[in-house]
């Protein structure tokens, strides 16, 4: 499985692709990449849904600069990963208990094996709930993580997370599960303007998704099924249960975007105020993907990091 480099968007020096096979016979795609010199152990970065490895170059390079070994993968159905639905460019699953196989299987093939400890996740919107329903069961898996706009709650671009839960499941009883919901579809890149975009303020880096994604349209996925929101409407019910945060034994800053249209903020407060060893921050003027907004609020972030990640500081 290949990794692709673009003029505006290299793929960052050192880069190891290899596959991961999952316990059910996915095949997913995985990179790796150590920088030179003392390591202070191996990042693993988290998409969120929709994402591909390539949108992260610039992440990868950052954490390369801090002295890390990086390790990431795309999730089944996205990326260059393994697509179930006869239809690729269909966001689908049948329940997040497969994105947690997918997370097992790398760190199992590719993080454990491969890469210095101790291990950080660095997770991102429905990466960022994966990672929790892991760490729920495991300890192991990481020693700390930063997750940035977790998906706990839906925010306020979409109805409420009950109305979309019941419409989901009855769409999916009557057979429907692998359909768009109405309304969705699977936008060309050209159909996706800059201006009311609620993921970045940044035109630079929104444009160079979009580039990535009209480059190698087969690595993009279009709007989720409605299988996935029923999926993911049960992962959000079982996370909102106090308990489910209370039993998270690893150190954890939830970092929320302030302007987040996609997933709640207030949901990431809340959580973060029932876990025993959690911490949430605001990012302000910040939308979803911080990650990919401006430059001096990405620098808010990683100084964020740099202050909790043990070894990351500059």
């Amino acid at each position: 499985m290949n990794l692709f480099s673009f003029p505006e968007n290299p793929i960052p020096h050192g880069a190891v692709a290899q596959e991961v096979t999952t316990a059910d016979g996915v095949t997913l795609r995985a990179a790796t990449w150590r920088p030179p010199g003392r390591l202070k152990g191996t990042v693993c970065l988290v998409h969120g849904r929709a994402e591909a490895i390539e949108k992260y170059y610039e992440v990868v390079g950052d954490l390369l600069g801090r002295g890390f070994a990086v390790a990431t993968f795309d999730w089944r159905g996205q990326g260059g990963s393994d697509r179930r639905l006869e239809n690729p460019r269909k966001g689908h699953v049948d329940d997040f208990s497969e994105y947690e196989r997918d997370l097992e299987a790398f760190m199992q093939q590719v993080a454990l094996p491969d890469c210095p400890p101790p291990f950080f996740g660095l997770a991102h919107s429905t990466g960022g709930l994966i990672c929790l329903r892991v760490a729920r069961r495991s300890r192991q898996t990481f020693s700390r993580m930063v997750l940035a706009s977790p998906l706990l709650d839906f925010g306020g671009f979409a109805p409420s997370r009950s109305v979309i839960n019941f419409t989901a499941g009855a769409f999916s009883l009557l057979g429907l599960g692998d359909a768009f919901p109405p309304g969705g579809k699977i936008a060309e890149v050209d159909e996706r303007g800059f201006r009311f975009n609620p993921l970045t303020s940044d035109p630079r880096r929104f444009a160079r998704t979009a580039a990535i994604g009209k480059a190698h349209p087969e690595l993009t996925v279009g709007a989720p099924t409605i299988s996935w929101l029923h999926a993911a409407c049960r992962a959000m019910n079982e996370a909102a249960d106090p308990a489910f945060a209370a039993s998270i034994r690893i150190p954890t800053l939830m970092i929320a975007a302030g302007e987040d249209k996609v997933v709640s903020p207030l949901a990431i407060e809340r959580f973060a105020r029932e876990m025993r060893i959690g911490s949430q921050i605001v990012i302000p003027g910040a939308r979803h993907e911080i990650l990919m907004e401006r430059d001096p609020i990405r620098s808010l972030f990683w100084a964020a990091f740099d202050a909790f990640i043990p070894g990351s500081d500059l």
